[in-house]
């Protein structure tokens, strides 16, 4: 079972968590399971880019991601080349190192 290691995050998880995970689930569904209230304004339709994160390391065993995705990304707080959008990013067995950014789009507009 992979393990998903989830740097620190100010609001979101002060103290960093690490947690087992399930091959076949997305990474937003996983936070969310363990507890990690990851912002998914669009209820994971790939509609929105509340959840990003930034994978730091295991992204090359994560699904593809689609042109969607890809485009929706471009409007994305603190884009970087490992971006993904936690509900379309599959798990697929290998360990992750993520890190939730500071800010979302919902985060800036609501003034947090």
């Amino acid at each position: 079972m992979p393990q998903i290691i989830v740097l620190p995050h100010e609001h979101l998880c002060p103290e960093g968590a690490a947690f087992d995970a399930a091959s076949g689930a997305t990474i937003c569904d996983s936070l969310i399971k363990a507890g990690i209230e990851l912002d998914h304004a669009c209820e994971q339709s790939c509609a929105c880019t509340t959840c990003h994160v930034i994978v730091r390391e295991g992204l090359s065993s994560l699904s593809p991601a689609t042109e969607k995705e890809d485009d929706l990304l471009d409007k994305a707080w603190g884009l970087e080349p490992e971006s993904r959008l936690a509900c379309q990013a599959v798990i697929d067995g290998a360990d992750l190192v993520i890190e939730i950014p500071k800010y979302s789009i919902n985060m800036v507009k609501e003034g947090h």
